[in-house]
């Protein structure tokens, strides 16, 4: 979308409350943009840096002072925020009541709010405006824009078509229980179960399509889908390659007593692929 004609559609719009609303959602995402622009400079600067110019030879050729080059430099977002996109980045979680087959207790409500608040507080760090949602249980497609889906494969339909997308990391069913799958090695990895399990499995994907960017948050249970965005929260600047179409891996992590993610580390991948 042009950002002249957005703007003179929302000046020339007559009624104030549609006015209002559509100047709010443009000044988000323009400032989003604006973030995006600052980190694109200042990995410019750092790129041209490395082939060989001084910061002094750089800051003359952008026509601005070696000073603002080092307020660039310290300022502005890094560069793994373009693991999740642009922004605004929309969270999604299981509208979990509209179950209504006893599948699921209060835990696993626990466990996604708690993924979905890490992933937030990520999110903030790398100046990144988020957005909740909820999955429905027959939901099969990701609203748009960059988004975040957390939810294991049985919560909705998009869940499991977003993870059989995935090039290095299948879904399987066996005897009555998902498990993820490394194409590359057959194994596979599932939660322990019912009974107080002191670990979980989950899958971090991410794929880039259409111009925008979809992360997947899918534990084998929701205690896995905590883990994943545990281990995210610590992992997603090593994580993050500019050059990367689309990651994945499969996560392990430890739960206490209480059910709480103590660690998380990763069990197979990151796998990678590039343009």
């Amino acid at each position: 979308m042009g950002g002249t004609g957005e703007f003179e559609q929302v000046r020339s719009e007559p009624d104030p409350i549609r006015r209002g609303r559509r100047a709010t959602e443009l000044i988000t995402l323009y400032q989003q943009r604006a973030a995006e622009l600052a980190r694109l400079r200042k990995e410019a600067i750092e790129e041209a840096h490395r082939n060989g110019l001084s910061y002094t030879e750089i800051a003359e050729r952008l026509g601005i002072t070696k000073g603002r080059i080092s307020q660039i430099k310290s300022g502005a977002p890094p560069a793994e925020r373009a693991f999740f996109g642009v922004g605004p980045v929309a969270i999604g979680v299981p509208r979990r009541e509209a179950a209504g087959d006893g599948r699921y207790g209060p835990a696993d409500e626990a466990n996604d709010r708690a993924a979905q608040k890490l992933v937030e507080q990520v999110l903030a760090r790398l100046s990144l405006v988020s957005s909740r949602f909820e999955i429905d249980p027959d939901s099969d497609e990701v609203p748009p824009g960059d988004a975040v889906v957390i939810g294991e494969p049985g919560v909705a339909p998009v869940a499991r078509n977003l993870l059989a997308g995935d090039e290095a990391v299948s879904l399987e069913k066996v005897d009555g229980e998902w498990c993820l799958v490394d194409k590359a090695t057959g194994e596979r990895y599932t939660s322990p179960g019912a009974g107080g399990p002191t670990t979980d499995i989950g899958f971090l994907g991410r794929r880039e399509e259409a111009g925008r960017v979809i992360v997947q948050i899918a534990g084998v249970t929701s205690a896995g889908s905590h883990g994943v965005a545990h281990w995210l929260d610590g992992n997603v600047s090593e994580l993050y390659e500019p050059s990367a179409r689309s990651t994945s891996a499969i996560i392990e992590c430890e739960l206490d007593a209480e059910g709480a993610v103590t660690g998380s580390r990763p069990v197979a991948g990151p796998f990678t692929t590039r343009d």
